[in-house]
């Protein structure tokens, strides 16, 4: 068993910008198939380059702000609420589109 809060988690940048800041609640090594459990805040007009992940599917949640996700180039509006499931090998670039910070909670899962 695990307990964290997220007040308690320190932030560090995420991997493809050191810039956006996020909190790693759990990590790989913490449940099977699990690479990482965690929340992004991109403040107004940050994102994250176009990349993708051939061995791990992600998920991202909307917890609040608005952005965009472009996946294999097609563009999908972020609100409050949206899931949004990127399958492994899909080209994928999150930014934020709105005038307050956009949170993500996500997770990825390895294929």
């Amino acid at each position: 068993m695990k307990i964290i809060t997220l007040a308690e988690v320190p932030t560090q940048g995420v991997s493809h910008d050191p810039e956006i800041q996020k909190r790693v609640m759990l990590r790989n090594d913490d449940l099977p198939h699990l690479t990482n459990f965690s929340q992004a805040r991109f403040v107004p007009g940050q994102q994250v380059t176009p990349h993708k992940h051939v061995d791990m599917s992600e998920v991202f949640l909307v917890e609040s702000g608005e952005g965009t996700i472009w996946i294999n180039h097609v563009a999908y509006p972020l609100i409050a609420g949206t899931c949004v499931a990127v399958e492994a090998g899909e080209l994928h670039k999150l930014a934020n589109t709105g005038q307050t910070d956009l949170v993500l909670t996500y997770f990825g899962i390895l294929v």
